[in-house]
């Protein structure tokens, strides 16, 4: 099976408005390849404070639509499959620019899933990196730093999934089930009631679970994983 570990580094976090600058990949344990775009928007001001990459320093670059990295991508996609943390969000960056995703692994769904006590307090993948002891070599907020760190993460987390079915295949598709479906959360890891779980929160005071429900579907419906907990613990 071809894993075609990706990141991509984007002029914000809104989607539907904001689109790549920085890909990098992987297949594999292969060459790692990293490049810059101009994108058909503007760097938000947020972005260019954590990443420090301005629209001056990409106005000289190609665009990705039409670029070679572009028809790499799109014939590795078809057999291969996409892994990336948040995938759902680089799916989403892909896909605005013409390509289509048909198989992939969210190594920050794995992760929740197998933290099956809730005892990790983050889930971003500068924090496994150091949760979990990874001595590796990779800056934050660059695709190809992230890409490295990445396919660590991965590695570990494959070990554990390796550990419960009886080959390597079978471990692959059973990331790529935990990928495809919400995560049902048991424990708040933010709020008021942090480090509570769940169904004890429900007995004590029900309506802060709508109440939250009701916010995240107003101001944050992408935020599925929560969603689907709340509406859950909720009967909805």
């Amino acid at each position: 099976m071809n894993l075609i570990f990706l990141d991509t580094e984007t002029t914000g976090n809104e989607l539907g408005r904001d689109r790549l600058y920085q890909v990098c990949y992987k297949v594999g344990d292969g060459e790692t390849k990293t490049e810059y775009f101009k994108p058909p928007v503007s760097m938000t001001v947020k972005s260019m404070s954590i990443t420090h990459v301005t629209d001056k320093m990409l106005v000289d670059k190609p665009p990705f639509e039409g670029s070679q990295m572009q028809e790499d991508l799109a014939k590795l996609f078809i057999d291969g499959i996409l892994v990336a943390h948040n995938a759902k969000f680089d799916i989403a960056m892909l896909e605005a620019e013409g390509l289509k995703v048909p198989k992939s692994i969210c190594t920050l769904r794995v992760a929740r899933f197998l933290d099956t006590n809730a005892v990790i307090p983050e889930y971003g993948l500068q924090f496994l990196r150091y949760y979990l002891g990874l001595e590796i070599e990779g800056n934050a907020h660059d695709a190809e730093g992230d890409v490295n760190v990445l396919y660590a993460v991965f590695n570990r987390l494959f070990a554990k999934i390796r550990e419960t079915v009886e080959s390597d295949e079978e471990a692959i598709n059973k990331m790529i089930e935990i990928s495809a479906n919400p995560t049902l959360f048991t424990k708040f890891n933010f709020g008021k009631y942090k480090d509570r779980k769940l169904e004890e929160v429900l007995i004590i005071d029900r309506g802060y679970l709508e109440w939250l429900l009701r916010t995240k579907l107003q101001d944050n419906p992408d935020d599925e994983d929560w969603i689907y907990t709340l509406k859950f613990y909720l009967k909805v």
